[in-house]
C-alpha cells in the first residue's frame, strides 16, 4: 500500500469541479497515476476523516506545448479522481 501523501497530489478547483461539489457532493483530486480506487478511497478517508461513497477515476493526457516550433513538447499525463462523499459529509477546501 502506498503512503496516503503520495496518492493524493492536489485538489482541482475549476468551474466544473465547483458545480460537481454543489450539485452532487463530489470533489475532484489530482492523484498519482498508479493509484487505484481503493487506495484513493483510503487516502481521502484518512486525510480528511470523511466517509467516501464512490470513487471515479480517469486518465488525462498532457497537452501539446509550443506547437509552431520544431522542438514541440507535451505536458505530463496525469490522473483525475472524482470522489463522492456520503450524505451529510462535506469538505471545507477554501
Amino acid at each position: 500500500m502506498k503512503d496516503i501523501y503520495q496518492v493524493i497530489d492536489t485538489v482541482r478547483i475549476s468551474e466544473k469541479a465547483t458545480l460537481l461539489q454543489e450539485m452532487n457532493n463530489e470533489y475532484v483530486f489530482k492523484v498519482a497515476r498508479g493509484a487505484n480506487k481503493l487506495e484513493i478511497k483510503r487516502a481521502i478517508e484518512q486525510l480528511f476523516g470523511k466517509k467516501v461513497a464512490t470513487v471515479r477515476t480517469m486518465n488525462c493526457s498532457g497537452k501539446k506545448k509550443r506547437e509552431r516550433r520544431a522542438d514541440a513538447g507535451r505536458t505530463a499525463n496525469w490522473k483525475k479522481a472524482i470522489v463522492r462523499l456520503k450524505d451529510g459529509e462535506s469538505l471545507d477546501l477554501v
